[in-house]
């Protein structure tokens, strides 16, 4: 029987949230409503991540949780990395999986949905190029923040990263397509833009790099803000560093990875930067802004990490001084050159080191934060807190802020930062109220 409702979980990372929103929307233009919280649905979609392997068993575990008491089940679609790698490996896995589709083949959902209520279990992994944003419909509800997706795909492969092999190779979308997602967005509520790509500074087209997008996007109505993620290194050219200075929509703010303070490790991950090289486009990148957040990313445990090389990671981490950053233990992911290399790294090494990394990071974060209290400035805001009449937003560098007001999301709001928390600020709402 074909399904009424439906529900999405997503996991990892933030191209899979805008997935999971194109799904949704794919989903809705076939007449199919979403479940309201804590009800049953006749479709549930997991749309996964496999860039580490607690996300892909995360992923496993809760399609054996799907079972109902009474022995139902809803349909069960497994989407995204997870999909794209194993294949029809999944359902052999998991008999529960009624149909398998990759990050590239998401659009031809209802065609599946279709071929599973008559009892098939089909398996599409077809990485055509890009295809799928002109089969997906209009955005019609947005967010305050949006995300945007305008680059998929890697081809710098690093030693431990699939998604080359999940994703694919580096596809731009084109330049009027990406203008005309922005400004359905804007129509549909969003006030800031976030361009998202798996290493979305290497998007171009027609002779345009991500600076010029994002001039262009600044210009249409609506738009109040402008992010984007996730930044290689080596793709952060001088055009893009002068935006940050000559944009004043593009917000203060820059995730770019450095993974590793040990040239060695670097090499053998095969990042294309040194740590002199990464340190210099942070000082070319704050002599354009001077105010801006850094963040970045670290893996912890690489094979063949010693002691030395992590106590590396420690000095950059100082000597960026970051306002916040995601740390991981190194995951070996099948079918990567590093998970067969030799000298990997003890579980509890692993351990030990993560928390050492986490909590000099926290001291940066908290220090950060701290050098903003007294600051007034702008905050979008995005939902409400725990308490009535406290409603959380973001301010121009990425930070959650509390504050008193009665103010709907979508406004931003003129605050002055009173209070800093090693996650959080807490803000004062000032006259002029919403803009």
């Amino acid at each position: 029987m074909n399904p009424k409702t439906f529900k999405i979980k997503n996991f990892g990372c933030q191209m899979n949230v805008y997935d999971g929103e194109r799904i949704s929307e794919l989903l809705a233009d076939q007449g199919l409503a979403a479940a309201a919280d804590g009800e049953d649905s006749d479709l549930v979609v997991l749309n996964t991540c496999h860039i580490r392997e607690k996300a892909a068993e995360k992923a496993y575990s809760d399609v054996g949780r799907l079972k109902r008491e009474d022995g139902s089940r809803p349909m069960i679609a497994l989407v995204g990395c997870v999909a794209q790698a194993e294949g029809a490996e999944a359902k052999a896995r998991s008999p529960m999986i009624d149909m398998v589709a990759g990050p590239q083949a998401y659009h031809r959902l209802p065609e599946m949905i279709a071929a599973a209520a008559r009892g098939d279990r089909p398996v599409d992994t077809d990485m055509p190029a890009i295809s799928k944003f002109d089969a997906l419909p209009v955005r019609r509800r947005a967010n305050p923040s949006a995300f945007l997706t305008v680059q998929e795909g890697c081809d710098k492969f690093c030693t431990y990263c699939v998604v080359p092999y999940t994703r694919g190779a580096e596809i731009s979308r084109p330049w009027g397509d990406i203008l005309a997602e922005a400004r359905a967005l804007t129509s549909s509520g969003a006030r800031e833009i976030v361009l998202l790509g798996q290493n979305v500074n290497a998007w171009e087209h027609d002779g345009n790099g991500l600076a010029d997008l994002i001039r262009a996007i600044a210009k249409i109505d609506g738009v109040e803000r402008i992010r984007y993620t996730t930044s290689h290194p080596a793709d952060m050219n001088e055009d893009l560093i002068a935006a940050h200075g000559e944009v004043e929509k593009l917000m203060p703010y820059l995730h770019l990875p450095v993974q590793s303070g040990s040239d060695r490790i670097l090499k053998a991950m095969n990042r294309s930067h040194s740590t002199e090289s990464y340190l210099r486009t942070i000082e070319r990148v704050r002599a354009a802004r001077s105010d801006i957040a850094i963040s970045g990313d670290f893996i912890v445990g690489f094979p063949g990490e010693t002691e030395e090389e992590f106590e590396a990671t420690l000095r950059i981490v100082d000597d960026v001084r970051y306002a916040s950053a995601y740390s991981f233990k190194y995951s070996a992911r099948p079918g990567t050159p590093a998970a067969v290399m030799e000298d990997q790294i003890a579980r509890e090494v692993m351990d030990d080191r993560l928390q050492r990394l986490q909590a000099r990071i926290a001291q940066h974060q908290l220090a950060f934060n701290r050098s903003t209290v007294g600051l007034n400035t702008q905050v979008l805001i995005e939902r409400s807190g725990r308490r009535f009449g406290q409603m959380i937003g973001r301010s121009p560098w990425l930070q959650s802020v509390h504050v008193e007001t009665d103010v709907q999301p979508g406004a931003i709001l003129d605050v002055t930062l009173t209070a800093a928390g090693p996650n959080s600020m807490t803000g004062a709402a000032r006259q002029s109220e919403a803009a």
